[in-house]
């Protein structure tokens, strides 16, 4: 019989908590729930579990700064789970690494179905041909989540990643900042979503930071990643205007 996921709920609404954990276990999960953020953390980082389901309004460290923590030390797959439905709290989330975001009140169905995707991509893909994906110095392992750039292994978020992931995998085809939310959405597993202009900042912000992390490790990945005046971005190593 195979061992259920283990799934830390960090939630302080102790009703809530006791609803959700019962229902998940109903679907072959194995669920603890940690009542405020400094706990939470605490278990997050016990290595005993599979994804967390992260409340954003937690007394003691918020779930925002109880992601940002957990992202220093640990690729953990994260849900975030908020009655605030401001999309800078969105934005904020997945830009500090979260892997995904659930408004309340939520679809116990649903939330499954989000747990199940966020743990498929983090096992590692027995399909060996389009797991390890290169460009120059840039070697990007999905299987392992694992980036690297002249042998040096690079930080990023699980968000940072998965836009890294896409622009490697169209490499030499430009890609708009709407084609890139669409594809994300798809990648975790979410239909298409209305896309709002103001993400263009978010993702405008991410890839910044990704440039960074790259060039920080090898001067001769600072141009992998370039910006298409007024259509997008394109990941290849063309030489620069070549695209």
């Amino acid at each position: 019989m195979q061992t259920p996921a283990k799934v830390l709920l960090i939630e302080d609404d102790v009703r809530l908590a006791e609803r959700t954990a019962e229902y998940l276990q109903g679907h072959e999960l194995a669920v603890e729930v940690a009542g405020d953020g400094e706990a939470g953390l605490a278990r997050a980082l016990s290595g005993e579990f599979d994804v967390i389901l992260l409340d954003l309004m937690l007394p003691r460290l918020d779930g925002l700064e109880v992601c940002r923590r957990l992202r220093q030390r640990s690729a953990l797959p994260v849900i975030m789970l908020s009655a605030r439905s401001e999309e800078i709290d969105r934005i904020l989330g997945l830009e500090l690494g979260a892997d995904d975001y659930l408004p309340k009140p939520y679809s116990p169905r649903e939330l499954v179905a989000r747990i199940r995707a966020v743990l498929r991509r983090a096992v590692p893909s027995p399909e060996g041909p389009a797991s390890t994906l290169r460009c120059g110095p840039l070697v990007v392992d999905r299987a392992r989540r694992r980036v690297e750039v002249a042998g040096a292994a690079c930080d990023l978020t699980a968000h940072q990643f998965d836009l890294l992931w896409l622009l490697l995998e169209a490499r030499g085809q430009v890609l708009s900042r709407e084609q890139l939310y669409q594809r994300l959405r798809a990648l975790r597993g979410q239909p298409p979503g209305t896309y709002d202009p103001s993400v263009d900042r978010s993702i405008d912000v991410q890839l910044s930071k990704i440039r960074g992390t790259l060039a920080a490790a090898d001067p001769r990945a600072a141009g992998l990643i370039r910006t298409v005046r007024g259509v997008g971005y394109v990941l290849d190593d063309a030489p620069e205007g070549a695209a």
